[in-house]
């Protein structure tokens, strides 16, 4: 694998327990959702450690004036939420970044040639060069969609070394396609799993992320 692509599985326990949770068969659509939004705050958590800008100042505490660090509000912050699944992971995104602006990107994939087709695209013709984007995807299985999502963006003018995927299960092949085409772009996921089944799932993955969710 060629990398300048960077993977991060990390070690967080929580991370490591709503895992489980989400890959339990036995775990019904209400708890598996909380799993997911719980999976998605704590590696939107990760991903966003060294990434969103800051500006430094000073203010006025009750007894004195000090240093103080805040997020810079003139950097373009974005969440795309791949349809459906991505739905998932974004709430718990959204705690995070409340002041995102989110534009869905709805993808389809054909059960059997795997490729995506896309339905839904909100996102804007152009985005500023210095926007941060942050993917949520479940499942980077074969990565049709991903590559797919990746190419939208990029055409559009974000720069993969702003963009941060998070994801529950990668697998890969999907890594291999990133990789290879996408230098600095970061991936935090809560595991690596082996490979993929003849149909194009993550083995042992958990199942479908969207109808787990949905309950559909």
């Amino acid at each position: 694998m060629a990398l300048q692509l960077r993977v991060y599985v990390p070690p967080h326990p929580l991370i490591k327990h709503w895992l489980g949770v989400a890959r339990d068969a036995m775990t019904p659509p209400t708890l598996f959702r909380s799993a997911m939004t719980e999976l998605g705050r704590w590696l939107t958590y990760e991903a966003i450690r060294d990434w969103l800008p800051t500006v430094e100042t000073t203010v006025q505490t009750p007894l004195a004036s000090c240093p103080a660090t805040f997020v810079n509000p003139e950097v373009p912050l974005v969440v795309v939420p791949i349809l459906r699944a991505g739905l998932s992971l974004l709430e718990g995104a959204q705690t995070l970044l409340p002041l995102a602006s989110i534009y869905h990107l709805g993808l389809v994939r054909n059960e059997e040639t795997l490729e995506p087709s896309c339905y839904l695209n909100k996102l804007p013709m152009q985005f500023d060069p210095q926007t941060r984007v942050l993917i949520t995807e479940p499942m980077l299985a074969t990565g049709g969609t991903i590559m797919a999502t990746m190419a939208e963006l990029t055409k559009r003018g974000v720069d993969p070394a702003m963009v941060r995927i998070i994801s529950v299960v990668a697998a890969p092949p999907a890594l291999q396609k990133l990789g290879t085409n996408y230098a600095g772009l970061n991936i935090y996921t809560a595991t690596i799993d082996e490979g993929l089944n003849s149909q194009g799932f993550i083995v042992p993955g958990l199942g479908d992320a969207g109808d787990r969710t949905f309950g559909t």
